[in-house]
């Protein structure tokens, strides 16, 4: 059985795919996607098929995952389907207890050109945050519908969770966004000589560094 010490170096996409199958299920590699995509996605990342099937590959040759052919429903060709094996249930169940919990890592193109806010029309400072708070709400009523559908299956009551938790990411987003464009508009009143940005037009004339 898989421990601290047996337990391989394998890349984040492996682990996040014997996840998929440790929920006892036997899955094909469409399925792996369809389901990366709807948990997965929304908070980590999906990955693609080719990195499905490559890391399925992986989990087979290290023993954590088996496979079978199976007669389709339609068509005319058999599907693969994999299964996790009790050494890979116990070597996922090790990393998820054992391995170090990366700290997120933020890295928000909206907020990047927020921070160069300066050097853009006012015009389209409003645009990127509205269509970043346009993405945010679309992303929050997918987790929404995403938490609901999971909810039939007490299998998936921890991943329902997550769904939570991007469902209430994206509505943060979504008010942060807000916020920041009404901050905007607050900033073009009060700033004098400055413009809806609140850009100081001596600043764009070589005045004095606002860093220092």
């Amino acid at each position: 059985m898989a421990d601290e010490e047996t337990v391989p170096a394998l890349p984040a996409t492996s682990w996040a795919v014997l996840g998929l199958l440790s929920f006892g299920r036997e899955l094909s590699g469409y399925d792996l996607k369809k389901w990366s995509d709807r948990s997965l996605g929304l908070f980590y990342w999906s990955p693609s098929f080719s990195q499905i099937y490559s890391e399925l590959k992986r989990l087979e040759k290290a023993g954590y995952a088996g496979s079978r052919l199976v007669a389709p429903e339609a068509g005319p060709r058999d599907k693969r389907v994999y299964r996790i094996t009790d050494e890979g249930l116990s070597a996922v169940r090790a990393w998820a207890r054992t391995a170090p919990v990366d700290p997120p890592v933020l890295k928000h193109g909206p907020m990047l050109r927020l921070w160069l806010g300066h050097l853009l029309e006012p015009e389209r400072m409003r645009e990127v945050l509205a269509a970043h708070r346009d993405h945010a709400e679309t992303m929050r009523l997918r987790a929404e519908a995403d938490a609901a559908d999971a909810s039939a299956d007490e299998a998936w009551a921890y991943p329902r969770l997550t769904l939570t938790w991007a469902e209430r990411y994206y509505a943060a987003e979504r008010d942060l966004a807000d916020a920041m464009l009404a901050d905007i508009e607050r900033m073009g009143r009060e700033a004098p000589g400055g413009d809806a940005t609140g850009r100081d037009a001596t600043a764009e004339q070589g005045g004095e560094n606002p860093w220092r």
